[in-house]
């Protein structure tokens, strides 16, 4: 069997690089062997706006034109309904955070993003004594039912292999790489967190940040928007709610635990006063790079073996956008932006 690409982990940088290929036509295989979770814990959201600052998300605008179309297509493509338009209503702590939401809406990166008028509806349950900020075109991808529809998609295609990648299996020359009789011109790790194990790419400064969800029944809550203040309240339809996230550097399990559903809890009591009852409860490991930036290139030596990686929190925003550069930079040969390419810890490979 020969291939264009090999792409070793089906999350988000995964279906996105796919989808590239399939669009130009090229074959290719998936390995995925479900180890890696955080694209369908995920809350999904998209928000061109750091909300704790009030300043722009690196690079957002861009990410968003290539990511609303990205969706959408896919929408088209499986006929399901993916991407929720949805505003966020930050709750304001202070008077000073008021006048500092005036003076970032004046922005012209956040106008179309943040309405300057303040909100200051009373809504059952919710304890906002300054008030609401309201974003605006903002939304949340069903990431799960995303991914769970592009395996399906390409289970019935024969184009995935559900088992993990041996990396002692993959042979390498200057013109082909063969992996288990599968010769392919290229290979793509997309393996999220599991790139601390990947001996090709290991050397790269991925902190891994685990992050819990709950879910919710809140049937007196009674929001159509995304709510923030500690945490986020995201609603989901008939009177549920997902609730996070956490940010835990130290656990590296998968599991969820006990302190990450108290912090949960503490945080969403903090500014919530209607009954509910937790129906879900899941973790994952977010992979992270230090500066906040992907990380997306070729391997220093081996010129076939490439990488996707690193899309932390935003992996909604950032996923698409990247894996089209990675895509132009292996068939097109467009130099990667400084700021994504892992060219810059090279050093780090040198040693």
């Amino acid at each position: 069997m020969h291939v264009d690409y090999i792409i070793v982990g089906l999350g988000l940088a995964g279906l996105a690089f796919t989808k590239e290929l399939e669009e130009a036509n090229k074959s290719f295989v998936v390995y995925e062997d479900n180890s890696q979770n955080s694209s369908i814990v995920a809350g999904g959201m998209y928000n061109p706006v750091i909300l704790k600052r009030f300043t722009p998300v690196w690079n957002a605008i861009e990410q968003l034109k290539v990511a609303l179309p990205f969706y959408q297509s896919l929408e088209y493509k499986f006929g399901k309904k993916y991407d929720f338009t949805i505003p966020i209503y930050r709750i304001f702590k202070s008077v000073e955070e008021q006048n500092n939401w005036f003076i970032a809406s004046d922005n012209p990166l956040l106008a179309n993003y943040m309405d300057a008028d303040l909100i200051h509806k009373k809504f059952e349950g919710i304890i906002a004594d300054f008030g609401f900020g309201k974003l605006i075109n903002t939304g949340r991808v069903d990431t799960k039912l995303l991914l769970q529809d592009y395996r399906n998609y390409l289970s019935e295609k024969q184009l995935i292999r559900n088992q993990g990648f041996d990396y002692s299996e993959l042979n390498i020359s200057e013109t082909q790489l063969n992996y288990k009789g599968v010769k392919a011109s290229n290979i793509v790790f997309c393996e999220g967190f599991g790139l601390k194990k990947n001996p090709y790419f290991n050397y790269l400064p991925m902190q891994e940040a685990k992050g819990e969800l709950i879910t919710i029944l809140a049937p007196n809550l009674a929001i159509d928007f995304a709510l923030k203040a500690a945490v986020f309240v995201l609603p989901l339809g008939n009177d549920y709610y997902r609730v996070g996230a956490t940010f835990n550097w130290k656990d590296k399990t998968k599991q969820p635990s006990a302190e990450g559903k108290k912090e949960l809890l503490d945080k969403l009591n903090s500014f919530i006063e209607v009954p509910y009852k937790i129906v879900d409860h899941s973790a994952g490991i977010r992979p992270t790079v230090k500066d906040r930036r992907p990380l997306v290139g070729v391997h220093p030596k081996y010129k076939n073996i490439s990488v996707l990686n690193g899309l932390g929190t935003r992996g909604v925003m950032i996923a698409p956008i990247a894996a089209k550069a990675l895509y132009n930079h292996l068939e097109k040969n467009i130099t990667l932006d400084n700021e994504i390419s892992i060219a810059r810890f090279q050093h780090l490979f040198l040693g």
